[in-house]
């Protein structure tokens, strides 16, 4: 078999991105600029909440209560201590009528009242020795933020007799903004400095290392500025951050790698610099900007939901995709054409081995052979024992209980924490954590009354309170048995929805809001489904000419992410190593943290799926030998991948660190979840699999071959393809034209 060889040739994106490199980088330099300035202070414009569906019932509700009833909606709370006294002591007592007084004084602050105004048993502790005052700073969570900050510091601390802490959910929301703020800068500078020793063990040159590390940043750095612009058009989740340093970093680290592993392979084969960034564009930069896409469609699924929490991460996941893929595609090759075969400079690796050593990489190439090898040859016992083990882990998910993001979220230490606590463990019927029932309509004492009494039957309500009347509209607080979100409670928003009025009810409160929210996103969760499942079977189909393979990068992908499903719920949820992480396990997983993830983690398994199979593809398409194809994938790009894997876990371990234990379960959960793709799914799943379905794995009925040869990428070189290949594509295409 012998090879039409042509000479190199150099594409129009070749020229284009190396045709100016140094006012390339020079631009790059000032938008950079410009986005550090256009980003700064984003991070105080991001909302903590978004949990929410906007076109639910319960924040209609909500929002009803907030304008005509604010004292039913408090949002600040002071736990006032009594220290050994009774809050029903005299001068306890005049000192937080003092303090009430005070505070429904204050700018922006309204609906104040307390245990000692109206006597409510609900506001007092069981104990006698504490109580709430409790109120509602309005404004959006802006606006709230900067009230609270303006006035915790005038409450807080001692006031004569009692000891007064800050709480309610505004300081919830609060606090979890500044924790999450220290906590990434933290998370960078754990991940910057380790990930740059990782890079330099990789490449071993101090200078290719380099190079993807600086394309992460400006990822980072551009999608911070658009961010920015994005708080002035719609709702955005302070969460989005922590995602958008750790993909920007991630992902722009992985492109880097790939591009730059490419242009030193083809540099050893003796090309000239330029000729080696036409090659590396046409083959790894291809795979490149696929495996944006994918993860970008991934992200964007998340846009048919209605929580902005949700639609927060798909803003900041498709910015840093696109931004990291351009950066990898534009100053990276305008960068390697500046420092041609100096990309090898600073081996530091040479320090550590003798002269006489074997190149590693080769020696990791033989290795990913072997491994192949002995995979492929039990590709039976390989596939089943993956799957089954894959599928094991998985299985605690199949106990998940869904609940909200509340004041657990924050270190067991933390002042709004300890106050949220003091209530849930001391006072009766846990305040806040009732159901609010909104009637609209004129009505009568008597048709109140009747109403009342049919609430009050239900199985599961403990006590009815109300209703407070103003004009044509009226609320009732009904207080349910047992825990404010657990399945009595959720049953019972069914049951006040079904209750006859003769008036318009609507019903809010903690448990209506989580039913809400799961219903909406249960509506639209087979919509996000279809269209990753399509776009993604598509783009891989363009990818490779194959029926198969995009049907198996599918179903493979789901199944790489089952033992981050089983890990969460037996960590998060059920509690397990809470003391060795750090956290408080509420008993529950907040309703959108698993939509999240998998969005993400599929997203992230696509990116190294595809960097596996271009290569595979490659290959094939040389030779046309199927197992010495999948060797030879997994040999060039085996290594690549776990060094790639390895690199984003330690970002989403940094990440993990975090106190908030939503963005906990974020980081390590998605950690989890990219090693055992890289380390299980694609060094023993996908080789076991394609050894079984053989020649048969590049099959595709003649319009979809014909659709490929039309609109397809390959990586294949064009230059490189066999006789043997060339004369039956000539006659094929000779009998189509006849």
């Amino acid at each position: 078999m012998t090879e039409v060889n042509t000479p190199p040739r150099v594409g129009a994106w070749t020229r284009f991105v190396t045709a100016r490199p140094r006012l390339s980088l020079l631009v790059a330099l000032v938008l950079t600029a410009l986005a550090v300035l256009a980003g700064s202070g984003v991070a105080d414009r991001l909302g903590a909440g978004g949990w929410e569906d906007p076109a639910a019932e319960s924040t209609y509700a909500t929002k009803a209560l907030e304008r005509e009833f604010p004292a039913s909606q408090p949002n600040l709370l002071l736990l006032v201590d009594a220290g050994e006294a009774s809050v029903d002591d005299p001068a306890v007592a005049a000192e937080a009528k003092r303090l009430a007084e005070r505070l429904a004084a204050e700018r922006g602050v309204t609906g104040v009242g307390s245990y000692w105004q109206s006597g409510a048993p609900a506001l007092r502790a069981e104990d006698g020795h504490e109580a709430l005052i409790a109120a509602r700073i309005t404004g959006d969570e802006k606006t709230a933020g900067e009230t609270l900050e303006r006035l915790a510091p005038h409450y807080r601390g001692t006031h004569g007799p009692v000891q007064v802490d800050v709480g309610g959910p505004v300081a919830v929301r609060h606090e979890m903004q500044t924790v999450i703020q220290e906590d990434l800068t933290r998370a960078e500078l754990i991940a910057l400095p380790v990930t740059l020793v990782l890079l330099v063990m990789v490449f071993g040159s101090a200078v290719a290392a380099l190079l993807p590390l600086g394309i992460g940043i400006v990822a980072i750095l551009g999608t911070n500025a658009v961010l920015r612009g994005l708080t002035e058009l719609t709702d955005v989740s302070v969460f989005a951050i922590n995602l958008t340093t750790a993909l920007g970093l991630g992902l722009a680290i992985d492109y880097a790698l790939f591009i730059v592993r490419r242009f030193r392979e083809e540099l050893s084969t003796g090309a000239e610099p330029l000729t080696a960034i036409g090659t590396t564009l046409r083959t790894a930069g291809r795979t490149v900007l696929f495996s944006a896409l994918t993860v970008a469609v991934s992200l964007a699924a998340m846009l048919v939901f209605p929580q902005y929490f949700l639609r927060s991460f798909a803003y900041a996941g498709i910015a840093v995709v696109l931004l990291a893929a351009a950066a990898a595609l534009i100053l990276l090759p305008a960068a390697l054409i500046l420092l041609g075969h100096r990309v090898n400079a600073l081996d530091l690796r040479r320090l550590f081995r003798r002269a006489h050593r074997p190149d590693p990489t080769r020696q990791e190439g033989r290795a990913w052979t072997r491994t192949a090898t002995l995979v492929m040859r039990r590709a039976p016992f390989f596939a089943l024992g993956t799957t089954a083990v894959l599928v094991l882990l998985g299985l605690p998910f199949l106990g998940v209980k869904f609940g909200t993001a509340d004041d657990r979220q924050l270190p067991s230490t933390s002042e709004s924490h300890v106050v949220q606590q003091h209530i849930r463990e001391g006072f009766p019927g846990s305040p806040g954590g009732g159901l609010e029932v909104l009637a609209e309509g004129r009505a009568t004492e008597a048709q109140y009354g009747a109403y009342k009494e049919r609430v009050a039957a239900l199985p599961d309500v403990a006590r009815v309170d109300g209703p407070l009347v103003k004009g044509d509209s009226a609320y009732f607080t009904v207080l349910p048995k047992g825990e404010a979100v657990d399945e009595p409670a959720q049953r019972l928003v069914g049951d006040l929805r079904e209750t006859r009025a003769p008036f318009d009810t609507k019903v809010t409160g903690t448990a209506a809001v989580l039913v809400d929210s799961k219903h909406a996103i249960g509506e639209r969760l087979p919509l996000a489904a279809v269209f990753i499942t399509i776009v993604t079977l598509f783009l891989v189909f363009l990818l490779t000419g194959s029926v198969l393979i995009p049907i198996q990068a599918v179903v493979l992908n789901a199944l790489s992410l089952t033992a981050m499903f089983g890990a969460v719920v037996w960590v998060f949820q059920d509690g397990h190593l809470s003391g060795l992480l750090a956290f408080t396990s509420p008993g529950s997983i907040e309703t959108t943290l698993p939509v999240l993830m998998f969005c993400v983690a599929f997203g992230l398994s696509m990116d190294y799926g595809v960097f596996l199979l271009s290569r595979i593809k490659e290959e094939y398409d040389r030779t046309g030998d199927h197992d010495q194809a999948v060797r030879h994938g997994l040999a060039r790009t085996g290594g690549l991948i776990t060094a790639a894997a390895v690199i984003l876990a330690v970002v989403m371990v940094a990440i993990g660190t975090s106190r908030v234990t939503n963005t906990k379960m974020l980081g390590l959960g998605i950690a989890l979840a990219v090693l055992m793709d890289a380390m299980i799914v694609r060094s023993l799943l996908v080789p076991a699999v394609m050894r079984l379905t053989g020649r048969a794995t590049w099959w595709a009925p003649g319009p979809l071959r014909r659709f490929h040869e039309r609109f397809g990428l390959s990586e294949a070189e064009p230059e490189q393809r066999t006789v043997a290949e060339t004369e039956p594509a000539r006659d094929k295409a000779g009998a189509a034209a006849g």
